[in-house]
């Protein structure tokens, strides 16, 4: 069968609805169960471990949508079509968090950050420039983001409300993925990043995931 080609306006077009499902609608997933069995209320938190999860699992939201934006960006520029393949297929399980936090901010009701279409846009340019530099840099920035972002989890697992199962078993489940996704960048041939590309990376992670706490 003669593989469908895709104009420049179809990849536009598809691009702006992974844009409009990552910040606004239902993104494409891979049907994976929720970590929790289901999305469960928050009865059992009272209100101050309600608003400290919440602001945690919103960060966290927030930080899925940067990666949607990453692995976008790197596709887009990705030299050899089996690195941007690998790309999309993380992009989908990545996309799996989106909706697990999605749904979990919900049932802490607390609204998303703000400045969500912001990270989009930032991480966009981002992941952009990473796969342009090659696919080995662009590995590299990969499985180094990956690093980060599981310490990041770690922590977050040890500060959410003790009686909150079930954002910690959706944050267990991420970081499971995250490893996962970091090896596969190593294995592929990804280059280790710089000691000043790492710092620079951790003092962007740190501005966006304190002003998304709170904003």
């Amino acid at each position: 069968m003669e593989q469908r080609r895709y104009s420049r306006s179809d990849r536009f077009l598809a691009g702006c609805d992974r844009v409009l499902r990552t910040l606004w609608g239902e993104p494409h997933g891979t049907g994976r169960p929720h970590p929790a069995g289901r999305a469960h209320a928050a009865h059992n938190l009272d209100d101050a471990e309600r608003r400290r999860a919440g602001r945690l699992m919103r960060v966290n939201l927030a930080g899925e949508v940067a990666a949607q934006a990453l692995y976008h960006g790197q596709s887009l520029t990705a030299r050899d079509s089996r690195t941007a393949g690998r790309l999309r297929r993380a992009a989908d399980e990545e996309n799996d968090h989106l909706i697990w936090c999605r749904e979990r901010l919900a049932a802490l009701d607390t609204r998303p950050s703000l400045l969500n279409p912001l990270w989009y846009a930032g991480s966009l340019a981002i992941g952009a420039f990473a796969g342009a530099l090659g696919d080995a840099e662009s590995l590299g920035f990969l499985d180094e983001t990956e690093r980060q972002v599981v310490a990041h989890l770690e922590g977050h697992l040890k500060r959410l409300p003790a009686k909150d199962n079930d954002s910690r078993r959706v944050l267990q489940q991420m970081r499971v993925d995250e490893a996962r996704h970091g090896l596969s960048a190593r294995a592929a041939g990804g280059r280790p990043l710089p000691l000043p590309a790492r710092l620079a990376m951790k003092g962007v992670a740190k501005v966006m995931t304190t002003t998304a706490y709170w904003v």
